[in-house]
């Protein structure tokens, strides 16, 4: 790349430009920041482009040296104009967010992922890495003519299962990559089973009340029985390449409510075959109930934080009944019985890379042993955000690309990732 990439702008009819005379921005935690060469990658196929209504676009200019923002078309200065993000594809983790200076007034953005993006060499580039080379949820390795002939079959002949109607919609209407590969018959598979949460996360997509967001999934609305999800997992265990099947997804509460269902479950499922693995996304809130899955046969577990730091973790989980201590507790109880433990690692840049966060991170990775964690990007506005957990800006950041440098350096045996891997 030999220029500077040039700012992205959307127009007061939605169409996108490059305006040439300023260079592209990203963010930090709301710091203007110019995106160094070396963080810089073609837009990776499959992502999308979003508008960000009332955000009008910041970008840098050289030869004055300072972040502007543009506040009319530069075409036709009479029309208005916005600012525009990217959604990257699964497996890249971003390292900047967009530059935008928010009009008063301006409603919360929907629940995406927004990463700066400009123009280069006839293209789109974004800050980002790929942080799991798996190919899983690829855009172009879904045949999305297969996968609606399977899923229209199996549900035919699966009418009375009701998880596996419930599946077969989170494919077809919602384009779930998890569904998606469930009805491809290859890799990992969803097992939602909980109408519940012992959680209020601000950014919970499968449900959202006072915040006038939309939930951007719909949330299962009842229990399956053991055997209902057995079947679902059994055949997909006993044929798919790489088998993961995963209880905790975007479209249900939490797992752990539903502690009994899932040992009962996990029970047969180990009854009918050894292949594979087991794995339970979850928010780690009841360690006990962990406990008794792993000796039913749970293998590997994912739990999710937004920070290492307890006091930022609860006031983006807002816990009923539990804390952050659970959450820790319930990775190690996993290591305890020989399992492979994890973290969805909800990722803002400016906020993740702070480094009283890496701190504590180093901290959280030596008292569990962990073997992954999940650089996955946090689906939020990142204003409001911020203005929830109200973290000292001030603090010194690291960069996000840095930190995941400095992860690897620190400890070179824990993997950094997207995706739940195969443990078998």
């Amino acid at each position: 790349m030999k220029d500077r990439p040039a700012l992205v702008y959307a127009d007061a009819e939605g169409n996108i430009s490059d305006w040439p005379a300023l260079e592209m921005a990203g963010a930090g935690a709301g710091e203007w920041i110019r995106p160094h060469f070396s963080e810089l990658i073609e837009l990776p196929e499959g992502s999308e482009l979003f508008l960000l209504p009332e955000r009008l676009p910041v970008g840098y200019n050289g030869s004055q040296r300072r972040f502007e923002t543009l506040a009319a078309d530069p075409f036709d200065p009479a029309k208005s104009v916005c600012a525009v993000a990217a959604f990257i594809s699964p497996a890249y983790t971003h390292l900047l967010s967009p530059a935008y200076r928010t009009k008063e007034g301006a409603p919360i953005l929907p629940l995406f992922a927004y990463t700066s993006v400009g123009w280069a060499n006839g293209g789109f580039v974004v800050p980002a890495v790929r942080i799991d080379s798996d190919r899983r949820q690829d855009f172009c390795n879904f045949d999305l003519k297969l996968i609606e002939r399977n899923a229209r079959k199996r549900m035919r002949a699966e009418s009375k299962n009701r998880l596996l109607q419930h599946l077969g919609k989170c494919a077809l209407t919602y384009g779930c990559p998890a569904a998606k590969n469930l009805f491809m018959n290859r890799w990992e598979a969803p097992l939602p089973t909980s109408p519940e949460c012992n959680a209020r996360c601000i950014g919970c997509i499968s449900r959202q009340e006072g915040t006038g967001l939309s939930a951007t999934q719909e949330r299962i609305g009842f229990v399956p029985s053991p055997e209902e999800i057995s079947g679902v997992a059994i055949p997909h265990l006993q044929k798919a390449p790489r088998a993961v099947v995963s209880f905790g997804q975007g479209c249900e509460g939490e797992p752990l409510l539903q502690a009994q269902t899932l040992e009962a479950s996990i029970r047969m499922i180990r009854k009918a075959t050894g292949k594979g693995t087991i794995n339970l996304n979850t928010n780690g809130s009841i360690p006990e109930a962990v406990e008794k899955l792993c000796r039913a046969g749970l293998q590997s577990i994912r739990v999710s934080m937004n920070s290492a730091r307890p006091q930022y973790y609860e006031k983006y989980f807002r816990p009923k009944g539990f804390s952050f201590d659970e959450a820790r507790r319930s990775l190690s109880v996993v290591k305890a019985n020989g399992g492979f433990a994890s973290i969805n690692y909800f990722v803002l840049p400016g906020f993740t890379d702070q480094k009283s966060e890496w701190l504590s991170l180093k901290k959280l990775i030596s008292e569990t042993r962990l073997d992954l964690i999940q650089m996955r990007n946090l689906n939020i506005d990142p204003e409001w955000y911020l203005d929830i957990l109200k973290p000292d800006l001030r603090e010194k950041k690291l960069g996000a690309g840095r930190l995941i440098a400095m992860i690897r350096e620190e400890f070179p045996s824990l993997r950094l990732g997207y995706f739940n891997p195969s443990v078998e």
